[in-house]
């Protein structure tokens, strides 16, 4: 069975007009649907629209032209549905540090006119760990607290989408794994889940498909594995028993890293060169091969072949 299309974009532009510069092309032509259910990254470096596009989603920020469609609703005319149907959780901490965590999400539903049957508040709060804080001021908790709680604000409503815009930026390594728990917990529950993130490991790790952004363009779009399945660029270090001299010109897409007296790391495109020709061209200088550890590209590479085409 296929899966439907809970968001569609189509030809959506942004252009931020200035009177005294040139206009700025936030999103040029961006076409892109994701499932439901998936968990979908949205890849690019700092500038290349990722924020712009989650806030026309958001209705934070008005698009200069194309179509949005939400989980069945045209955002030109049913903006309202539009904005039920999504949860986002901003890149900044920003709670009101006299609140308790059950407050903010009891004040939240107010707002999304929730009547207090209906209200999910304790179901979230465990959702997210936060049971045991439920009633502690914002400002006690610890940043990683603060985070998680960011997060129940966005799920007060359950909308069947969620975007988390850089979810762990500035955010240590026991935090990071937490936090890709519960949006693994999210996604389990039947949430979508768009990430915007330029951590690639992050990508790597949890989504299904990856869109890279440069520019307030698409430059790729695929699923993870066929992403890195691309990947053509090789890293390897020889440890030897003495000095060797190998230069770029020797085999066709060489390249030297960097060398010490007794190692040597190159990079090198599998498609043009041969594990064997490497060692072949190695052993010429006389010289014993002590250790080899190879580093397949990740989607670092990707990233950065497609951004320089």
């Amino acid at each position: 069975m296929d899966k439907k299309n809970i968001l569609s974009i189509k030809n959506l532009k942004k252009i931020y007009s200035n009177k005294q510069a040139e206009d700025t092309h936030a999103l040029i032509d961006l076409n892109l649907d994701v499932q439901e259910g998936e968990i979908f990254g949205l890849l690019g470096p700092n500038g290349a629209g990722k924020t712009t596009f989650i806030n026309i989603v958001a209705g934070t920020v008005i698009k200069t032209a194309g179509q949005v469609n939400v989980h069945g609703f045209d955002l030109d005319k049913n903006p309202r549905q539009v904005r039920a149907a999504v949860g986002i959780v901003p890149q900044e901490v920003n709670l009101d540090p006299f609140f308790s965590p059950r407050k903010l999400l009891e004040l939240q539903a107010g707002l999304y006119g929730i009547k207090e049957k209906d209200r999910i508040t304790d179901t979230i709060l465990e959702l997210v760990s936060l049971e045991k804080q439920a009633n502690s001021y914002a400002r006690s908790l610890s940043g990683g607290m603060k985070r998680r709680l960011l997060m129940a604000k966005a799920l007060v409503h359950q909308p069947p989408i969620v975007f988390l815009d850089e979810p762990t930026a500035g955010v240590d390594v026991q935090l990071r794994q937490n936090l890709w728990k519960n949006v693994r917990l999210l996604n389990k529950l039947g949430v979508t889940i768009i990430l915007t993130t330029h951590y690639l490991e992050e990508a790597e790790e949890m989504c299904d498909r990856i869109a890279i952004l440069n520019k307030g363009n698409i430059v790729a779009l695929d699923s993870t594995k066929n992403l890195l399945d691309k990947i053509q660029t090789k890293k390897v270090t020889f440890k030897t028993d003495k000095k060797i001299n190998i230069k770029n010109e020797d085999l066709p897409s060489l390249k030297l890293i960097s060398k010490s007296e007794t190692e040597i790391y190159i990079s090198y495109e599998k498609s043009k060169i041969h594990m064997e020709e490497l060692i072949n061209l190695i052993k010429k200088n006389n010289v014993k091969i002590l250790d080899i550890s190879t580093d397949d590209g990740d989607l670092e590479d990707v990233f950065l072949r497609l951004i320089k085409n």
